[in-house]
């Protein structure tokens, strides 16, 4: 019985139509590409231009005729009542509703149409099937976080039970937490697993401390979906190390579906059947593949809600491969609003910091996991998670490197801490500016 399906007809999301409607968008051939997505570039603008009030007052004007003159969205300009921003005929009752995680300090609740909704989910079980895992039939161990109010609580439950999926609460990291995700991996034929990355890293670090390698234990397991925070070559190492699968990266964002997932062949592919990806500098023109930018996007087919030149508020580059039909995302940046400015008045990306410190304070693997806060100009403060405090040689090191890749003059402050402060959904941000 195909229950993940069956939920989302039952629910009238048209999945059936949905995954035929993909089929049909991947058979178009290559040539012709670049006119089916500028013709569903300008449907979804004059769509939204007639029908959504919000979007006419928001474009200014009623007119559309240049795709370099459509303005750019942002989340702060969709901070409004919901009701505002529907379009005509749609409405929390015949769409799907939901709230964005607020990681970009800029929380909001959105709309999907139906069919798009659809079409989302039919995107993630195309991609999956790259792999063999199949939304309907394969038994998926997820490490998310889950609402603790009871009705919450109760209804994601009950949407894992016809998802096939198997829920690891990540609230609690604790060794004795983790000694019992194992014996849930002995005991279940998981087929793969899907979830944050810091927390999978962290069970993959238990797992290398016990000399444990997780296929060993659960014979079935295939694969091993990373996803919603930065993910490094060293932690794609582990997890491949200790788990026996591949390990790959999936790029989403709840409010309009999968962005992009790497195929076997290690490329980071866009999704180009529903959404169109531009890169675009701070004057807003494009830049060259290859060349990193503000990442934007267009929802093609939400009519519920306008997602047009949206910027998602991350920073990112296309590979020089890239095609109109097979966009392939060079990397990944982290978030535009994640930077820190230095007393010289350089602005570095917080993942600097992050990156400078975490080859060194991992490499002999007593630090399991750990964050930098930028507390005030020049000052930075590194929490980590260890089961002592770091020798004063190591906090040199880091201190040193900060300093060779930086700035000289920093002060840096280090916290042992037990545990790290995660979101309300599980996330862990591994930079934060608290200025």
């Amino acid at each position: 019985m195909n229950w993940f399906s069956l939920s989302l007809q039952l629910n009238r999301f048209p999945i059936k139509k949905a995954k035929l409607a993909l089929e049909g968008i991947k058979n178009i051939p290559k040539q012709e590409y670049p006119a089916y997505v500028e013709k569903k570039k300008a449907e979804i603008v004059n769509y939204h231009l007639k029908n959504t009030p919000f979007y006419r007052d928001f474009f200014g004007s009623n007119k559309y005729s240049r795709w370099e003159d459509v303005p750019i969205m942002t989340k702060a300009d969709l901070q409004r009542p919901m009701e505002q921003r529907f379009s005509q005929n749609f409405s929390s009752t015949n769409s799907h509703v939901g709230k964005t995680s607020g990681s970009s300090g800029h929380p909001f609740i959105f709309a999907k149409d139906r069919f798009c909704h659809a079409l989302s989910w039919a995107e993630f079980n195309d991609r999956y099937r790259w792999y063999g895992i199949d939304l309907d039939r394969s038994v998926q161990a997820r490490f998310y976080g889950i609402p603790l109010d009871r009705f919450g609580y109760y209804k994601e439950r009950i949407k894992d039970r016809f998802g096939f999926r198997y829920r690891f609460p990540i609230f609690d990291l604790s060794e004795g937490k983790m000694e019992e995700f194992l014996e849930e991996f002995q005991k279940k034929n998981f087929d793969y697993i899907n979830g944050y990355t810091s927390s999978i890293v962290l069970f993959a670090k238990f797992l290398r401390k016990k000399n444990i390698i997780l296929k060993d234990v659960c014979p079935k397991i295939r694969l091993c979906i990373v996803t919603s925070e930065m993910f490094f070559e060293e932690d794609k190492k582990l997890l491949e190390e200790q788990f026996g699968v591949p390990v790959v990266n999936e790029y989403g964002a709840s409010e309009l579906g999968l962005l992009a997932f790497q195929n076997p062949q290690g490329e980071w592919v866009l999704n180009s059947e529903t959404m169109f990806v531009e890169i675009l500098d701070e004057t807003e023109k494009a830049v060259v593949h290859g060349e990193e930018g503000r990442i934007i996007i267009t929802s093609l087919y939400n009519r519920a809600q306008p997602f047009i030149r949206y910027d998602i508020g991350d920073t990112g580059a296309l590979h020089p491969d890239s095609t109109s039909k097979k966009p392939i995302l060079k990397h990944l940046l982290g978030r535009t609003n994640d930077v820190a400015v230095l007393p010289s008045g350089k602005i570095v990306p917080g993942l600097t910091f992050y990156y400078v410190t975490k080859t060194i304070i991992e490499n002999d693997g007593l630090v399991k996991e750990f964050i930098v806060q930028h507390t005030k100009p020049g000052t930075f403060r590194i929490l980590y998670v260890s089961e002592k405090e770091l020798e004063a040689e190591k906090r040199k090191k880091i201190e040193s490197a900060m300093e060779k890749y930086l700035e000289k003059d920093l002060e840096i402050e280090f916290e042992h801490k037990t545990v790290l402060n995660r979101s309300k959904r599980g996330k862990l941000k591994q930079f934060e500016s608290l200025l």
